[in-house]
């Protein structure tokens, strides 16, 4: 069985992969990096210097603080959607999480802008009835960590999978390849404490919020929902480049 080449985006020092982490290495996949937040603002980015398509079988787009639309503090912004343009018009595997899920929707063109109603703490999703056979099958409903002051429109010739009463767009799916979700599947005891510890992470949010005393006290159990549909995400969108064995895995 081919070895999955496995690359992620990272936008925020720490969060690293999340739960996905030991499920791709237990796949035997090469898992490499690139560190947004690492490279100074002042030096332009050159998309050469991100990797080459043919080296990436599946992309994985993490969160971030920031929001797709500021290229004007973060120049790299442009780059990066660039490229995620090119790497998806290449028919490649991706799936993108919060922050990611808004990088693929704005590089395909369809707008992301602020919510009126952050989301951040556990909520339940449901998914949308009558999506095509096809698509990734989802539970009835799910509860997951949500972390979002802004959300994304459904690119154009993508399907609707999954809302909540708060927010509309919750997931989308582009062929059989690509997955973006505005919620957190990866998230995990570490990364959420790495989160309530960021002063910039909750400083733009507002409204009615899960108190970070609560969300301390969150079970480990209560990541496991959210860290297995990952799992089942990333087996349906490397099927062809992974085969049976992994695809069955989940």
């Amino acid at each position: 069985m081919k070895k999955l080449k496995v690359h992620y985006f990272q936008h925020i020092a720490g969060e690293g992969f999340g739960s996905c982490h030991d499920y791709l290495k237990a796949q035997g996949a090469e898992i490499t990096a690139t560190e947004f937040f690492a490279l100074p603002v002042e030096l332009p980015l050159e998309i050469e210097a991100l990797p080459r398509m043919e080296d990436v079988d599946l992309l994985i787009i993490m969160g971030g603080t920031m929001s797709v639309n500021d290229e004007a503090n973060f120049p790299w912004l442009k780059i990066e959607k660039r490229w995620i343009r090119r790497y998806l018009a290449a028919g490649k595997s991706a799936i993108g999480l919060c922050l990611g899920g808004q990088l693929i929707a704005s590089a395909l063109g369809a707008a992301v802008g602020h919510h009126t109603d952050p989301e951040v703490g556990w909520t339940t999703v449901h998914s949308v009835k009558h999506a095509p056979d096809y698509c990734f099958k989802l539970p009835d409903q799910f509860r997951v960590m949500q972390w979002h002051n802004e959300t994304f429109e459904i690119p154009k010739g993508a399907v609707h999978l999954a809302e909540n009463s708060v927010c509309r767009n919750q997931m989308y799916q582009i062929g059989t390849n690509v997955l973006g979700f505005q919620f957190h599947p990866e998230m995990t005891p570490q990364t959420l404490e790495l989160f309530l510890e960021n002063e910039e992470e909750t400083a733009s949010f507002s409204g009615d919020l899960q108190p970070s005393t609560e969300l301390k006290k969150s079970d480990r159990r209560s990541f496991m929902e959210g860290n297995q549909l990952l799992n089942k995400a990333i087996a349906y969108v490397t099927a062809f480049h992974a085969g049976a064995g992994m695809a069955s895995s989940a």
